[in-house]
């Protein structure tokens, strides 16, 4: 006997259009939450060393429609009169800007009497859109230079710029030194390195030494054995810091590495609740001159290009002065990275240390402005 067909009733009728809407609706959800994803990993990409600015356009672009992000770029927001006439002409799709991001050491000692911190960490970055290219370079904190302020006028160790003339103090003294106009600054606190680390479930880093060393704030120590380690904030900034297993440069390197695992692992959170988790790290720790909306682009830029990073370390040597660790940068190496910067803001022309297979080799000769030339300095070997 057939069974007979199901009559079409107009009810019946109802229900198929909603499951068929209910279903549409679970596939748009899907698509809208996939694309999101999506956008995260390109921005995150793009931006990935970059933690005071990648971080901002990963959570406030990827996740403004569930937190204030505006609100945190507000907060931060802490504009320099000297360049914004310049900034304000600069379209941040098409052309090229400069970053210098500080690492600021709220607990270092006060030798000075200032009442400043200095910066621990000091990296240039630049960023060309049209050639979908970033560059960077880590400076040595204990770098000698000519630091000009409206305090002090003479030579110091280049993290002590901002101690004598705040942000002001260490843009200028990064000017002079390497011959880069600087359009933005970031600065975060190691509270937020430490909380940010926490908020992405630690990051992986083969560690290349044992490491027994107090904290940031001197209280208890942290011990790691040689090998590869999921570091939490305190071991992660620890090992970053660290002065007594090599030397300044190579803690810049050790720096840009954590700032990349911190990233590669922002990539893969996978989840709003981590980056609202990141973003409670960075509030209250970060502050910039580059306008909330200019964040934004910068982080929008990376949903179309996809670039690619080129980092630079200086060539050096150290050196004793009085009772302090120095260190003297080669020149050819100054000039080096100084044009390479300079190439990537469109400021100067390709010449034979841009063609296919050059490879830098320095001749050692320190260069004069980061040398005491008063006869006193002692070389180390």
């Amino acid at each position: 006997m057939k069974k007979k067909k199901e009559k079409k009733t107009p009810k019946n009728k109802e229900i198929r259009e909603e499951n068929y809407i209910s279903l549409n609706q679970r596939r748009n959800n899907r698509k809208r939450e996939t694309k999101l994803k999506r956008n995260m990993l390109k921005i995150s990409k793009v931006l990935g060393v970059i933690l005071l600015i990648g971080l901002l356009g990963i959570v406030v672009y990827g996740a403004k429609m569930v937190l204030d992000g505006n609100k945190f770029l507000n907060d931060a927001y802490k504009p320099r009169e000297t360049m914004q006439v310049e900034n304000d002409k600069i379209d941040i799709q098409k052309d090229p800007i400069s970053i210098l991001l500080l690492g600021l050491d709220d607990d270092a000692e006060d030798t000075r009497g200032t009442g400043g911190a200095r910066t621990d960490s000091m990296i240039l970055l630049t960023i060309n859109p049209s050639k979908e290219l970033v560059s960077m370079v880590s400076i040595p904190r204990d770098t000698y230079t000519h630091i000009k302020t409206k305090n002090f006028d003479g030579n110091d160790k280049i993290n002590a710029a901002y101690a004598h003339g705040g942000i002001e103090g260490s843009i200028d003294a990064v000017e002079d030194l390497l011959n880069i106009p600087i359009n933005y600054y970031a600065t975060a606190d190691f509270k937020a390195f430490e909380d940010v680390v926490n908020a992405v479930g630690g990051v992986e880093i083969d560690v290349p030494f044992t490491l027994t060393e107090q904290n940031a704030q001197g209280k208890k120590v942290v011990e790691l054995k040689e090998g590869k380690h999921n570091l939490n904030g305190e071991e992660a900034l620890a090992f970053a810091r660290t002065r007594y297993v090599d030397n300044d440069v190579e803690r810049g390197k050790r720096q840009q590495e954590v700032l990349e695992a911190i990233a590669q692992k922002a990539m893969a959170v996978g989840s709003i609740a981590k980056y609202k988790s990141i973003l409670n790290a960075l509030d209250g720790h970060i502050t910039t001159d580059m306008p909330p909306n200019r964040i934004l682009s910068v982080a929008q830029s990376g949903l179309t290009k996809d670039y690619k990073f080129d980092s630079y370390v200086f060539s050096w040597m150290s050196y004793t002065y009085g009772d302090q660790s120095m260190v003297g940068l080669h020149k050819d190496s100054v000039d080096y990275i100084s044009h390479k910067l300079r190439l990537s803001l469109n400021l100067e022309s390709t010449d034979n240390r841009d063609e296919e297979g050059y490879k830098f080799e320095t001749d050692s000769i320190v260069d004069p402005r980061t040398y005491p030339q008063d006869g006193y300095a002692i070389d180390d070997y």
